[in-house]
């Protein structure tokens, strides 16, 4: 049964999520730890701001949050800047209304997804324009949906770590990062090398697909190494801030941008702070 609890912040918990990753170190990504180049901190969190009222609107289908969010992001920003996030946020929100465990409901959400919530999304992905998108031949996104949404996300599942969530039930959140991010919050780090120690997680653990469609498998790969030997030697930490801002000066130096790494992140955060909202996520 799905309805809105009234008092339940899901904008502002998204919007304090996709904060709090800006205030993290994420070598490769941008963060208030090293604020150059054309991607700067002030564009995406003015997106965070602007793409908060529509993935919490009250009610509304995965799509229509991922339009509205992307739309009002396009009009006030110009380029994308967070549509993974919103891909992974939407349905996680939507979930959110729903009685009982939050992982449970998400499966139930992502279930009955329909065309609409395709042609709403189809066309929030042409909106933003992302990095990397090519023709498919199968579900172009230029073309009108012929499939449910989740169903146009399986055929892109194997060369996509987001449109995979779509059909795992969000299994990267829920298996790998939510765990670090309880593991590093138990081990009384602070909240910003919390989100360092997730973001290292997704990106040690699979190759980048942001990466990937950009550069190839084999640079994709070469990044996740390199992230594995950095945890290999330390958890995230004080400590490791040299290591780290090193890292993020040789990814960026490549243009190896793990995009969605950061975007689980951002859903990590998300999903976490709504499990501790007030009858959400029980």
């Amino acid at each position: 049964m799905n309805y809105h609890r009234h008092g339940l912040d899901l904008a502002g918990a998204y919007e304090e999520a996709c904060l709090a990753e800006l205030r993290a170190l994420k070598p490769g990504n941008v963060h208030v730890f090293a604020d150059t180049g054309e991607t700067k901190v002030a564009d995406f969190e003015a997106s965070a701001r602007v793409s908060a009222p529509s993935i919490g609107r009250p009610g509304a289908s995965v799509g229509a949050r991922i339009l509205g969010a992307i739309g009002a992001t396009h009009e006030a920003i110009g380029w994308n800047t967070n549509l993974g996030i919103v891909l992974l946020c939407a349905p996680l929100a939507a979930a959110a209304e729903a009685r009982g465990a939050l992982r449970a409901q998400l499966g139930s959400i992502l279930a009955a997804l329909d065309r609409r919530d395709a042609a709403d999304a189809f066309e929030a992905i042409r909106l933003a324009s992302p990095g990397g998108l090519g023709k498919s031949e199968h579900h172009d996104v230029r073309e009108p949906p012929a499939v449910t949404l989740r169903e146009a996300m399986a055929e892109a599942a194997a060369r996509d770590r987001i449109a995979r969530a779509y059909v795992t039930d969000f299994e990267d959140i829920f298996e790998t990062g939510l765990p670090v991010l309880q593991r590093a919050q138990a081990s009384g780090l602070d909240e910003p090398w919390c989100t360092t120690a997730v973001h290292m997680a997704f990106l040690s653990r699979f190759p980048d697909t942001h990466i990937e469609r950009r550069l190839g498998p084999q640079k994709a790969e070469a990044v996740r190494q390199r992230a594995a030997e950095i945890i290999e030697a330390g958890p995230p930490g004080p400590a490791s801030l040299a290591t780290l801002l090193a890292f993020d000066a040789e990814l960026k130096k490549g243009d190896l941008n793990p995009g969605t790494s950061a975007d689980f992140t951002v859903a990590t955060l998300f999903a976490a702070a709504i499990m501790r909202l007030p009858a959400a996520g029980t």
